[in-house]
């Protein structure tokens, strides 16, 4: 991620000593961040952890340095956390965006204006590694989360037809819209070659005027309701 961000002339700086430090209490600690964060002269604060309960402490740092954020996926904030961290941010006038980006592919875009908000349509998906799971995170949340971020932002109205996610799998990234049993889209993950990080960053910097970002943590809040409705 830093040497794509930094081939697109982006000026880029990690945090030390980001972990939380052993005793140290929960204020000490974001207020320990927030002034490393708010010393780098950053303008986003790229959280590239693994999700857990420490984002949740990582983003009130950002946003008391007065930084825009970008969240990796997949999201687990509680709803109360959700809205209290949107609140804040919106106060603010700062951004929190998750890091869906598959959605920024021409053809999910295509979907979106197609398509959407996908009522009367079918939707399904597979995501699956032939590499181990490396992350202690179960493949329908890690995985699955960039299939239904597709499906919220393209169809959210379909029904979901089928998802599967795994990993030590012969390798498979597609998703799919039908109606009345016959395919009407599909897209092959694997075959991309677009720069869609590079879409995201820059599409969160075109955010900063307006405050409003399609991906944000209500969006990714309804992609984790619908990981755990699927079991």
């Amino acid at each position: 991620m830093q040497t794509i961000l930094a081939a697109e002339g982006r000026g880029v700086t990690n945090i030390p000593e980001a972990r939380r430090a052993f005793g140290e209490s929960d204020s000490a600690y974001v207020s320990r961040l927030a002034a490393g964060m708010s010393a780098s002269g950053a303008q986003i604060a790229w959280l590239c952890v693994l999700p857990g309960p420490h984002v949740a402490f990582l983003i009130e740092a950002a946003l008391d340095a007065g930084l825009h954020i970008v969240v990796e996926k997949p999201w687990q904030g509680s709803p109360r956390l959700t809205e209290a961290l949107a609140a804040k941010a919106k106060s603010l006038r700062r951004v929190i965006a998750v890091h869906f980006e598959y959605c920024l592919l021409e053809e999910v875009q295509r979907w979106r204006r197609d398509f959407h908000p996908g009522k009367g349509l079918r939707f399904g998906g597979h995501f699956l590694l032939s590499r181990p799971d490396h992350m202690g995170i179960s493949a329908m949340e890690n995985l699955g989360s960039h299939l239904l971020a597709i499906r919220e932002y393209a169809a959210a109205q379909s029904d979901v037809q089928e998802i599967r996610c795994g990993y030590e799998q012969p390798d498979e990234r597609s998703v799919w819209l039908e109606k009345r049993n016959t395919r009407v889209a599909f897209l092959n993950l694997l075959e991309n070659k677009e720069p869609i990080i590079q879409r995201f960053a820059a599409k969160v910097e075109e955010s900063f005027e307006t405050g409003d970002f399609p991906f944000d943590l209500e969006f990714a809040l309804r992609v984790a309701k619908g990981i755990a409705a699927l079991g």
